[in-house]
């Protein structure tokens, strides 16, 4: 913060007027605050999962395109929705999510098992396929019709989305659950023998 605030002042603009611009006013407002707890939810969900590897000492970098992957496979299950479905399909969507990501983490498991290759270069790289990957999708396959050409797929079903939890705002249930998780994930590394399982194999692997 500090270091930003001394590059504001070279280039002659106030740091704290940048400061307050960046840290303030996202959170003078209900919807400014929705708004901040939203952005934050995909990234409570990557840190959660980083955090099991990393006390494996497992370098997983490639959260990003863990987190496209799974984006792909829930929002073409999303996609199916109509008005005639049920809440049914947001668990089918999310679980399809969860399969996505688990998949794409699951290669560079794979290979670092296997062939014993680096899982900070492999899971790095799959990151550009994912992203590639999607370009593909959302310019071809999964393309809106009705789009404009733009490189985007067709607004969810108001079926496959999760409940708003502050009426007027975009920050939905995706929020609990991500906290839900990183309590869990505590739990887990904390308390649970995975966790004492986690910690050993990352410290002594020869143990």
């Amino acid at each position: 913060v500090l270091s930003g605030m001394a590059l504001f002042a070279v280039l002659g603009k106030s740091p704290l007027a940048a400061f307050e611009i960046f840290f303030v006013e996202p959170l003078r407002s209900v919807r400014g605050v929705s708004e901040v707890l939203l952005k934050a939810t995909p990234l409570i969900l990557c840190a959660v999962g980083l955090a099991l590897c990393f006390r494996a000492n497992v370098w997983n970098i490639g959260a990003e395109g863990q987190l496209i992957a799974g984006a792909v496979a829930g929002g073409a299950v999303a996609l199916l929705a109509t008005r005639e479905s049920g809440g049914a399909i947001v668990f089918a969507l999310l679980a399809a999510a969860i399969a996505g990501g688990a998949f794409w983490a699951a290669i560079t498991a794979f290979l670092r098992d296997r062939f014993h290759a680096n899982e900070i270069l492999v899971s790095l790289m799959l990151v550009y396929v994912a992203q590639l990957g999607l370009s593909y999708l959302v310019h071809g396959p999964l393309r809106d019709p009705g789009g404009f050409g733009f490189p985007q797929s067709a607004l969810f079903d108001p079926a496959a989305r999760l409940p708003i939890l502050i009426e007027g705002t975009r920050l939905n249930a995706g929020f609990v659950i991500a906290i839900a998780l990183a309590l869990a994930a505590w739990l887990l590394l904390a308390r649970g023998l995975i966790g004492f399982q986690l910690k050993v194999a990352g410290l002594a692997p020869m143990a």
